[in-house]
């Protein structure tokens, strides 16, 4: 009775200490790790929320990780992700405390993938939220496809990283320029495009610095 209690107990332990290896990290050691990484290179963070099922959010990492964009984007951002709003049985996967880092950045409410530009002490530069002056209603731009988006986007990038050349910011807006225009937005909690479409290059040279004065 006693030798069977005590390898009930260890199996029982050895259970607890594998979920615990395996579960997510919290949001709050990762932004440690990154803020210090930030610090240590004068880099900003490039902070992305993203979640399994949000295919908008893989577009996004596709166009980091790709050949050309990942030496431009390394040289100027530790990229970090946080994992949120996870649904049914990969709830498990959420990192502990995203939602509330998310809110904090100013991301409440802003569907998927949302993303922002911080400091090496967390604060928010700018995020992904573009502003409505003058434009299509305010809102998250999430994976930057249409013209405005691309606009923001690029002025985001201009803020947080201020050394990045004229030839490395090209790089970055002609690989976005590149993707298929107007595509339908039926993923990751997005509003609808205009019902109007726009000619590519509509919005350019329109005064986005004066949105982050």
């Amino acid at each position: 009775m006693v030798r069977t209690s005590s390898l009930a107990g260890a199996g029982l332990l050895l259970c607890l200490a594998v979920q615990a290896a395996e579960a997510p990290p919290p949001a709050s050691d990762i932004l440690a790790s990154a803020e210090a990484a930030a610090a240590a290179q004068h880099r900003a963070v490039f902070l992305i929320f993203h979640a399994s099922w949000c295919g908008w959010c893989k577009k996004l990492d596709r166009f980091i990780e790709s050949a050309e964009i990942k030496p431009v984007i390394d040289k100027y951002f530790v990229v970090t992700h946080l994992t949120v709003q996870e649904q049914g049985d990969k709830k498990s996967l959420d990192n502990p405390g995203g939602d509330a880092v998310m809110d904090r950045a100013g991301g409440k409410d802003a569907g998927l993938p949302f993303f922002a530009f911080l400091d090496d002490k967390g604060e928010t530069i700018v995020n992904s939220i573009r502003p409505g002056d003058g434009m299509p209603a305010q809102r998250n731009i999430g994976h930057p496809v249409q013209p405005y988006e691309v606009d923001w986007f690029m002025a985001m990038v201009k803020k947080a990283a201020p050394a990045m050349t004229p030839d490395e910011a090209k790089v970055l807006k002609s690989w976005l320029r590149a993707q298929k225009k107007w595509r339908r937005r039926v993923a990751c909690n997005r509003p609808q495009p205009p019902s109007s479409q726009t000619v590519a290059g509509e919005y350019d040279d329109i005064g986005i610095d004066r949105w982050l004065n």
